[in-house]
């Protein structure tokens, strides 16, 4: 192979390069920075009453679902994959949100028997 035909390969052609590595170590750092803040934000919003028990969870779970996004998408790669893997995770996105639905209707329909 002739070296004048080797240069000629752009420099991000190979996965491991300084610099995609360099760019994947900042996508992660600031995606750790990212989740350390979504902590602080749970914690927060756990000392937070927001009127009522329901509205506490579902602002726990917005914060979780984000945390979980970001974990999902970027750590495990889920943002680069294909369609079916997408469509396997909205059919478990609407699985547990109707799950959550009948969970707090369940519990608001108990607490309405309880107080007649």
């Amino acid at each position: 192979m002739n070296p004048s035909e080797d240069s000629a390969q752009p420099a991000h052609a190979d996965p491991h390069s300084i610099e995609d590595v360099q760019k994947h170590v900042r996508t992660y750092l600031i995606i750790g920075v990212a989740l350390m803040i979504g902590t602080v934000l749970t914690v927060w919003a756990s000392l937070i009453d927001f009127g009522s028990r329901e509205i506490n969870i579902v602002v726990a779970l917005v914060i979780a679902s984000v945390k979980g996004f970001l974990v999902v998408g970027f750590f495990m790669h889920l943002l680069s994959e294909r369609k079916m893997i997408y469509s396997v995770l909205a059919t478990t996105v609407f699985f547990f949100t109707a799950l959550l639905y009948l969970t707090l209707w369940s519990m608001a329909h108990y607490n309405a028997i309880q107080i007649r």
